[in-house]
């Protein structure tokens, strides 16, 4: 409908997420007419970066994503954008579902698009009430509003968190991630390639602490046949086994200075050479790398080059210790009894558990609350309930 003559016609923000280009040419044509501003994503982890830049009013997902379980990811946005207009053409139809008008011109332009083209399958409805408050009251009881897997928790920290990741993973920014021991570094980790545009290829992980100082280099870059004693044929590192995907550097700061030199000039060209081969080549990886020590402070003392730390420290993540996130203990509880549920009978925790949990520091953070359920879990027996008396944090205590 054409504005009145002087009135101020607003455009209203829509995202479109498809890998179909022929599907959002078509939708973007249909909603254009109708004064909708259209931003277009090929995946779900740009339309969550677009959705941080642009704040849209809709979003109209595709029933299959190439990066994201759409599940997943519907429950996500409703969690984080609660206010947004969001439809799916996945088939799915539910009776006397509210309709706004803005809903109802989204849905024009959804249905011009089937018309046109052969994208689109099955009836084009907005996703029924009801599946959007279960897919929001799973994630609740195990990823409780930080909208990322395996991260629970709502403290301010967690929320932060989950910003700061979703801003970062689109991109392919070299990400450090600090934290103290058991805090959860390669969750976040794996929540980053899950998110970026990387998701199908491979997160390959190197701990740099569990592989002797003599071996590191050829586990990294790969070898050829006969490059040192026991080398009894070629074998490809880790770098090129990430090629287009992600690698995940856990403890970088024990790699040694030697090696340092050259990982940096990785860092910088994306070339490596095998050890023992004079062949250069090039290999497109992202590299997150991971650590409990003060880099800084190190590099500060010459035990760790500053050149590699200002290169790995683009984008800097912290990672919060449980202690300062005690809010969080109960959310994460019910993940971890959860998860442990699966193989064994489902136990629950008593009140004065509960409270003993909530007044520990916990020096191993979310690793040691891990082993404190499943320690309790054995000590209760056959109860289904797991006591004070159940909950013990290490000899004598």
């Amino acid at each position: 409908m054409a504005a009145a003559a002087g009135q101020l016609v607003v455009a209203r923000t829509v995202i479109l997420a498809s890998a179909d280009a022929a599907l959002r040419e078509r939708l973007r044509q249909s909603l254009a007419g109708m004064r909708w501003q259209v931003r277009e994503a090929a995946g779900g982890a740009e339309a969550m970066e677009l959705m941080e830049r642009a704040r849209p009013e809709a979003l109209v997902v595709d029933s299959w994503l190439p990066d994201l379980e759409v599940g997943e990811f519907s429950g996500m946005v409703r969690l984080l954008y609660p206010a947004l207009e969001l439809l799916r053409v996945d088939g799915v139809l539910e009776s006397g579902a509210a309709r706004s008008p803005r809903r109802n011109e989204l849905l024009h332009a959804l249905r011009e698009a089937q018309e046109e083209g052969t994208g689109v399958a099955g009836a084009i409805e907005p996703e029924p009430a009801p599946v959007a408050r279960a897919i929001v009251r799973d994630i609740r009881a195990a990823v409780p509003t930080s909208g990322l897997a395996d991260m629970v928790g709502t403290s301010e920290a967690m929320l932060e968190l989950g910003r700061m990741i979703r801003l970062v993973a689109p991109r392919s920014t070299t990400v450090l991630i600090e934290g103290e021991t058991g805090t959860g570094k390669e969750v976040v980790a794996k929540a980053v390639h899950r998110l970026s545009l990387r998701a199908a290829k491979s997160f390959t992980v190197l701990n740099c602490a569990a592989i002797p100082e003599s071996l590191l280099e050829a586990e990294l870059f790969g070898h050829t046949r006969g490059a040192f004693t026991g080398a009894v044929q070629s074998r490809t590192g880790r770098i090129e086994a990430a090629h287009g995907g992600t690698l995940f550097l856990d403890e970088i700061g024990e790699m040694p200075l030697a090696l340092q030199a050259k990982m940096l000039r990785f860092l910088e060209c994306g070339e490596l050479q095998r050890v023992g081969d004079n062949e250069v080549m090039r290999v497109d990886v992202r590299v997150i790398a991971a650590t409990h020590q003060e880099l800084e402070r190190r590099s500060k003392e010459g035990t760790f080059r500053l050149d590699l730390y200002h290169r790995l420290a683009v984008f800097p993540v912290e990672v919060p210790a449980l202690r300062d996130r005690l809010s969080d203990v109960p959310a994460l509880v019910e993940y971890i009894l959860e998860g442990m549920g699966r193989e064994q009978p489902r136990k629950r925790l008593s009140g004065p558990a509960m409270t003993k949990l909530m007044a520990y520091a916990w020096p191993g953070n979310v690793r040691e609350l891990m082993h404190v359920l499943e320690r309790g879990a054995i000590l209760s027996g056959d109860s289904p309930e797991i006591g004070a008396e159940d909950i013990r944090f290490g000899r004598g205590r």
